[in-house]
């Protein structure tokens, strides 16, 4: 195995999938918040530039082959994963974050099963697509948390009035408090839209991998 940069950029967004974990229990927040979405964005960079350098250098390994989806995965999973903890009783999102982690399961397990039979499911423009969608996704729900955050404790010792008042434009805001308000209710709405969104392609190219392997299920051969 040859270790190049490819392989480094991958080996490091697999590292992140477990940091993104280690900084909410290392760090208060919103510096885990802050963190949290370096560290997503940054490995989401790294997931286009692996494979991008891999072509141009001409370094394309089975080393990469192997762990590239698996960091992809990784780093898709357990960022859902943590959103759904962190967002408490945001079932708009679980639901299509569930959908997703299932499918990316499944997905797995049928790779794993061709990959035995000498069968590659190349991946689709639209599992690209709802790969970019994704990550965008996260970026922007990890950021509505920062932008809670800074919100609700800014907001909290006032009177629910004199927020609202705030938030409307009929009081001063030397916080910024209107426009943190503002921050916090769109990013959660966008969030919400790019998961499901992300969710309806997941179903679609899940569905898509399972109609093309159909083939490969026959058991005529089989004692």
């Amino acid at each position: 195995m040859r270790w190049n940069l490819p392989n480094t950029l991958t080996v490091a967004r697999l590292i992140a999938a477990p940091l993104l974990v280690l900084v909410y229990e290392v760090f208060p927040r919103p510096a885990a918040d802050w963190l949290a979405l370096v560290l997503f964005i940054a490995a989401a960079i790294t997931d286009y530039v692996d494979g991008m350098l891999a072509r141009r250098w001409k370094q394309i390994s089975n080393f990469g082959r192997m762990l590239d989806p698996i960091a992809d995965k990784a780093i898709s999973i357990v960022a859902l994963a943590m959103l759904a903890i962190l967002l408490q009783g945001a079932s708009l999102i679980v639901i299509p974050a569930m959908a997703i982690i299932l499918r990316e399961v499944f997905i797995s397990g049928l790779r794993e099963f061709l990959g035995g039979r000498s069968v590659v499911l190349p991946v689709t423009w639209l599992a690209k697509w709802k790969t970019f969608v994704q990550m965008l996704a996260v970026s922007v729900l990890f950021g509505h948390l920062l932008f809670e955050h800074y919100f609700v404790i800014q907001s909290f010792a006032m009177e629910r009035e004199h927020v609202a008042a705030v938030v409307n434009g009929l009081a001063d805001d030397p916080f910024g408090l209107r426009w943190k308000y503002l921050g916090w209710d769109y990013s959660y709405k966008a969030g919400v839209v790019m998961i499901w969104v992300a969710g309806l392609l997941t179903l679609v190219t899940g569905w898509d991998y399972f109609r093309k392997s159909l083939p490969y299920f026959d058991d005529g051969d089989q004692p």
